[in-house]
């Protein structure tokens, strides 16, 4: 039995790579991720100066071993807020990110672009929201 519901009503604009409503449907643990950016296991932001990609791959990394402690997957995650320097980046990001998710049913989402990130040379901050079946 699926532990999520995806709408996309049709009163709303189809969306284009998320879903506008993810509806939990089981009793389940609630799993709230801190946002993670491009950092290795050292703490030091990954690829030169200035290179999204290799970032945005480390923080879905990131995000896949967070997930993992808990015994998740992507396959979890109903919410992911991502936050951006530069919002000139949203198509890599979006290459990177449909490799991680199912595209047909990604987990609703918010991008916001932001003026800075609390770690510097950092990108992109994405934080995520699961549910897990009990």
């Amino acid at each position: 039995m699926p532990i999520h519901r995806f709408h996309n009503p049709s009163t709303i604009a189809k969306p284009t790579g998320y879903t506008h409503v993810v509806e939990a449907t089981t009793p389940g643990r609630i799993i709230y991720i801190a946002g993670q950016l491009g950092l290795d296991v050292d703490n030091k932001v990954v690829g030169a100066p200035g290179d999204f990609r290799a970032q945005a791959e480390q923080t879905f990394i990131n995000l896949k071993n967070a997930l993992a402690a808990v015994g998740a997957g992507f396959e979890h995650v109903v919410k992911l807020n991502n936050y951006f320097i530069d919002m000139a980046h949203l198509p890599i990001f979006r290459e990177v990110r449909d490799r991680y998710i199912d595209t047909s049913a990604p987990p609703a989402s918010t991008a916001v672009a932001i003026s800075d990130l609390a770690r510097a040379g950092a990108l992109l901050e994405v934080e995520a929201v699961a549910v897990v079946p009990a």
